[in-house]
């Protein structure tokens, strides 16, 4: 973990010298807990609620940093390593300028978005181009099915993660419960990179099911 700690300690400092933009509003948060340490870069709204752009992982095996993206081709995480300070500072400062970019642009529109909705999305207000066929992410036959679909928003080009969770009980009777959660192509990869450093702390279902 030593160059894990001197990369941390360095950091902030560098990028602040750098970038007077990050200077002014970024900040990173250091956990070393996870089975893959993380440096994590955000910026704090108005209302002090922390806006993630840039999540920095650790591979203590090989000792090397590394950041995960998904390959839109293969349809799956992947890593990119970075193998050295230099790496890291230009991919987060371009991380950062980007993530600033994107806010101020889209403000006044996400303003209006989320004015306009104010009940759940369900697939009958909006035009979907499904990417994915429907997969199944467990299953126990006549019992439990929870499946999950990805697609596009043909009107503003968001992305759409359909999730279909379908309960057989003792007495043959059926019920299914969708869901349906949007986000922005910049959200993506965070939300990746978030659920893969902590899927070692979560539970599965039949976890539940055997207690």
């Amino acid at each position: 973990m030593e160059w894990f700690d001197r990369v941390a300690s360095e950091l902030q400092e560098q990028l602040e010298s750098i970038c007077e933009d990050y200077d002014k509003s970024g900040h990173l948060s250091i956990n070393r807990a996870s089975k893959h340490p993380r440096i994590e870069f955000f910026v704090e709204s108005d209302n002090d609620e922390r806006q993630y752009f840039f999540n920095l992982l650790f591979d203590p095996y090989n000792e090397e940093f590394y950041e995960e993206n998904f390959d839109t081709v293969l349809k799956q995480p992947t890593r990119i390593i970075l193998d050295d300070i230099t790496d890291i500072i230009e991919s987060v400062h371009e991380s950062f300028h980007e993530f600033m970019e994107d806010d101020d642009a889209d403000y006044y529109d996400l303003v209006e978005e989320y004015e306009l909705l104010d009940s759940e999305i369900t697939l009958e207000d909006i035009n979907v181009e499904w990417e994915t066929p429907e997969v199944t992410a467990f299953q126990i036959e006549d019992k439990i099915e929870v499946t999950y679909q990805f697609g596009i928003d043909n009107a503003n080009g968001d992305g759409v993660l359909r999730r279909v969770n379908r309960i057989w009980t003792e007495d043959s009777e059926f019920f299914e419960d969708e869901s349906n959660f949007t986000f922005k192509k910049e959200e993506g990869s965070t939300i990746i990179a978030m659920i893969a450093s902590h899927l070692d702390k979560m539970i599965g279902f039949e976890e539940i099911i055997n207690e």
